[in-house]
């Protein structure tokens, strides 16, 4: 599984685990494979984060990576990843899906819908549909 791609703790964890499987056993495998390095908490953030910076805002990676068990500190640095280049992925995904400033306020509730379901925060959705900083 681990020659795929990188998991973090807790979805090992989870896969690992059964009724016949004591839990000591899959916490003592869990901390032999982070101690031959072939888990790294690090390592799951840093994959995450680049496969999902091009097409999710920040709130929503961030989510996604609590959700899998990841730490405080993970957390931590995957949002110091993440806070540089929210601008331009928004820019790219609201590029790709509508392409022009909305017409109406209709039309803008749609697109700020959308990315607001991305992840983008209301700043960053703001300066892309107002046409900021280009």
């Amino acid at each position: 599984m681990l020659a795929r791609r990188e998991y973090s703790r807790r979805e090992l964890q989870d896969r690992l685990s059964s009724p016949d499987v004591d839990d000591a056993e899959v916490q003592g495998v869990l901390d032999e494979f982070e101690d031959k390095g072939w888990l790294s908490e690090r390592r799951f953030v840093d994959a995450v984060v680049q496969t999902r910076r091009r097409r999710f805002g920040a709130a929503r990676v961030l989510h996604e990576l609590r959700e899998k068990g990841v730490s405080e500190e993970g957390l931590a640095d995957a949002r110091d990843a993440l806070a540089g280049n929210e601008l331009e992925a928004a820019r790219a995904v609201w590029s790709k899906k509508f392409g022009q400033r909305p017409a109406s306020l209709a039309e803008r509730a749609k697109q700020t819908r959308f990315l607001a379901g991305r992840g983008f925060s209301a700043d960053v959705i703001r300066n892309v549909l107002d046409g900021r900083d280009e």
